[in-house]
């Protein structure tokens, strides 16, 4: 889900500089005039993109505390933090201005004197939100915790997931480590990502491509664990046409209370559950990103 930004136009130049940031950073965000089309209602867009949105950014500047309509975003924002219980209201203080009440016993970004610290700890305040290599999905009785790292080793480039799925009713967690190892040419193609600054697109293309693994392997893609001893899988996936391998490793295991039954570990609902939050949280990616990963698709394998 975006960020939606809240602002006064009087600041349309500062808040666009802001964004661009956070955009290149890849965090997702809502502003009226880059989603807005000729012909929308304003008022339905815009109750959309705060009710759907993962934070609300307050720009408070001098002419946004005097604006009806922001105090009006503002209000949402507030209403949806009681609702959900959560931290949804970011300020963010462009200037020197009258705080609004229900704002002053927050911590805000400050970009009055120094914009290289405003936005460190802005970036730092929307990574929660916007933090497409980590998160905490919320579940029924539990929550699946998961890490994404990467990197290169012997020269061969490597994609790490852990996940942590935990049972309030079982009084237990389940941890589960999915290591994927690239071949010469699996490697080539990623490296290639990387160096154009687009290594996120192709580390999401793997993903997508274990969740199609995996629902194709279907049975194979399910642990169980009879006992606390880790249990171990070992897939390939291997392209014909291209000569692209991946091994892929799977460790598991239980911890906490053992209640002497065997679990079953559904690695196939795992991937579908992290792609669908970072398809929500990540941004779209920009036509000159798109150029780069259509150049490199063309080149041979």
């Amino acid at each position: 889900m975006p960020v939606f930004i809240s602002y006064s136009h009087a600041d349309k130049a500062k808040i666009d500089l802001i964004a661009g940031h956070l955009v290149r950073k890849r965090t997702s965000v809502w502003i009226d005039r880059w989603e807005l089309k000729a012909g929308d209602s304003i008022i339905n867009k815009v109750q959309e993109a705060v009710e759907g949105s993962s934070a609300l950014l307050i720009m408070l500047s001098r002419a946004s505390v005097e604006s009806e309509w922001c105090k009006k975003e503002l209000t949402a924002g507030l209403f949806r933090e009681l609702d959900e219980r959560r931290v949804v209201v970011i300020p963010v203080l462009l200037e020197d201005c009258k705080i609004p009440l229900f704002l002053k016993d927050k911590m805000y970004a400050d970009f009055r004197t120094d914009f290289d610290e405003g936005m460190h700890t802005l970036l730092e305040s929307v990574a929660q939100f916007s933090n497409t290599s980590q998160s905490r999905i919320d579940e029924a009785g539990g929550t699946l915790d998961w890490s994404e790292d990467w990197g290169t080793v012997n020269g061969g480039f490597f994609i790490n997931y852990t996940i942590v799925q935990t049972s309030d009713e079982l009084q237990m967690s389940f941890i589960t480590e999915v290591m994927c190892l690239y071949n010469e040419i699996a490697t080539r193609r990623q490296l290639k990502y990387e160096a154009a600054d687009i290594g996120w697109i192709g580390r999401a293309t793997n993903a997508v491509l274990l969740l199609d693994f995996a629902e194709r392997a279907k049975d194979e893609m399910f642990v169980i664990l009879e006992s606390t001893i880790p249990e171990k899988r070992q897939f390939v996936f291997h392209d014909p046409k291209t000569g692209t391998e991946i091994d892929i490793l799977v460790k598991c295991r239980k911890m906490g209370n053992d209640n002497g039954k065997d679990q079953l570990i559904n690695i196939t609902e795992y991937f579908r559950k992290i792609i669908q939050y970072v398809r929500s949280a990540g941004r779209e990616a920009t036509p000159e990103e798109l150029a780069r990963v259509a150049e490199i698709r063309s080149t041979p394998w």
